[in-house]
């Protein structure tokens, strides 16, 4: 992820939002990304998936602005 520093962000967004405390996430993002662990795998897959949709659809991304 460190050579899309916008996909990085995203991955970091999305493994924030869904690991947001000690409790669901010991290891912060950077910490994460640097051992591969499944769960910054797992935002990294969430974040393509989100970037797939908004690429496709147009739409969907005047939504997110509105």
């Amino acid at each position: 992820m460190q050579h899309d520093a916008g996909m990085r962000a995203a991955a970091r967004a999305v493994y924030e939002a869904v690991y947001p405390t000690e409790d669901w996430a010991p290891v912060a993002f950077d910490e994460a990304e640097r051992l591969g662990t499944v769960r910054y795998r797992q935002a990294v897959e969430a974040a393509g998936r989100v970037a797939a949709c908004l690429l496709t659809d147009g739409s969907r991304q005047l939504a997110l602005l509105l």
